[in-house]
């Protein structure tokens, strides 16, 4: 170690072996922290009856729901399609 560039080289080396181990800190927080959330999610759900968790499960946004009985929706007050005539 009596030559400087030795010295400053073992320096940057040990820098960024720091660097790099807080950068992998940082990650492996960010892992743990989302599956707690993906699992506070799950605990959430399960709380819920089945047709509802099916519900959210399925429709994500919440503005749109399968509802086969409601039929054609119609913006013009409810008058039904006419069938063309065939010729």
């Amino acid at each position: 170690m009596n030559d400087p560039s030795t010295y400053w080289l073992t320096f940057t080396n040990a820098a960024l072996g720091i660097v790099v181990l807080i950068c992998c800190l940082a990650v492996g927080f960010g892992i743990l922290q989302e599956l707690a959330a993906r699992r506070k999610k799950r605990v959430a759900l399960s709380s819920l009856d089945a047709e509802v968790a099916d519900l959210v499960n399925g429709f994500q946004d919440g503005h749109a729901f399968h509802v086969p009985s409601l039929g054609l929706t119609m913006a013009d007050g409810g008058e039904e399609l006419r069938k063309k005539e065939e010729r």
